[in-house]
């Protein structure tokens, strides 16, 4: 048996990628997209038609107005492919505002409504700000998912559960980067500090019976993804599903409910400024959630300007 077939035996596999194909292969639950994600996509041959025919079908329309419908047109595409969850992603720019990500949230759902699926095979993807967990909180009331994602910190997760979020992302890779360059040291199996992270935040949640779910994210290999075998979910590149695919070693189950039960953890309480200040005093969760939030909008600006090209 294969290590993706063993992995999805403890934990739901979900495809983290904009590519169909690499989904009609590894057959995951759910799949998650995000802006770097889609504009990869739309630079494909492959994909240039659906990009086409979403402008042309939405002439007339603002570049913000064509993008939500371009998002959620490869989130219909995705749909049609699992039998689960997508997850689409809000404009990073809104990072600190709680009223436009609502705002933006209700409308992605609104498109998605509009073209026949029920909010609950979505997931809104907000950054794990203050602002944009307040605005989840917002909109999980309305019925609408959430999934927090660039979260590299316990006090993020803390208040995601909190505000009874659906699911949080926890970025395992980018973790293990910011460790590796700031030490100069290579880190493997349980000793990874992105590992770590998770796992820190999957004993939390099942300690003190938050229904929140977690999904480790931000692979770097598969040696990191086989030590959180037992985590709710885990979204995986293809290149690493593949890997996961060909490779037939064992895997054993590494988080349990009953494990994170009998841990020694104690409750954290979180209000604004003590969530500011302990994200703040944790270097790495405070350069790399900048650093996303960068990232995530400059390709949002490039995809502006691919469809703005097109118009």
């Amino acid at each position: 048996m294969s290590q993706l077939d063993q992995l999805k035996q403890y934990t739901t596999i979900v495809a983290d990628t904009g590519d169909f194909q690499a989904m009609k292969a590894f057959a995951p639950q759910d799949a998650t997209t995000n802006p770097s994600l889609i504009l990869k996509a739309v630079q494909k041959d492959e994909y240039k038609p659906l990009l086409a025919s979403v402008v042309k079908a939405n002439a007339g329309q603002g570049t913000e107005q064509i993008i939500d419908r371009l998002l959620v047109a490869f989130g219909l595409e995705i749909l049609k492919l699992i039998p689960g969850r997508v997850s689409t992603e809000t404009d990073a720019r809104l990072s600190f505002d709680t009223e436009g990500t609502v705002a933006k949230g209700r409308e992605l759902i609104r498109l998605y409504e509009q073209a026949g699926i029920k909010r609950e095979r979505v997931l809104i993807k907000i950054a794990s700000t203050w602002e944009g967990i307040r605005a989840a909180e917002i909109l999980e009331k309305e019925g609408i998912r959430c999934n927090l994602t660039l979260l590299f910190s316990l006090p993020q997760a803390i208040a995601c559960a909190e505000a009874r979020v659906q699911l949080i992302s926890p970025f395992v890779g980018r973790i293990y980067d910011w460790y590796k360059k700031s030490t100069g040291q290579e880190y493997t199996g349980a000793d990874d500090p992105g590992v770590q992270s998770v796992k820190a935040v999957y004993n939390y949640y099942r300690k003190f019976g938050y229904a929140t779910e977690v999904m480790g994210a931000s692979f770097r290999n598969t040696s990191q993804i086989v030590e959180l075998a037992g985590c709710d979910l885990l979204t995986i590149s293809p290149e690493l599903l593949q890997k996961l695919s060909e490779a037939d070693a064992p895997v054993e189950r590494k988080l349990s409910v009953e494990a994170a039960q009998a841990a020694d953890i104690e409750r954290v309480t979180l209000d604004e400024k003590a969530f500011r200040l302990a994200l703040n005093a944790d270097a790495m969760a405070t350069e790399k959630l900048a650093e996303g939030i960068r990232l995530f909008a400059a390709d949002a600006v490039k995809l502006d300007k691919i469809v703005e090209a097109l118009k």
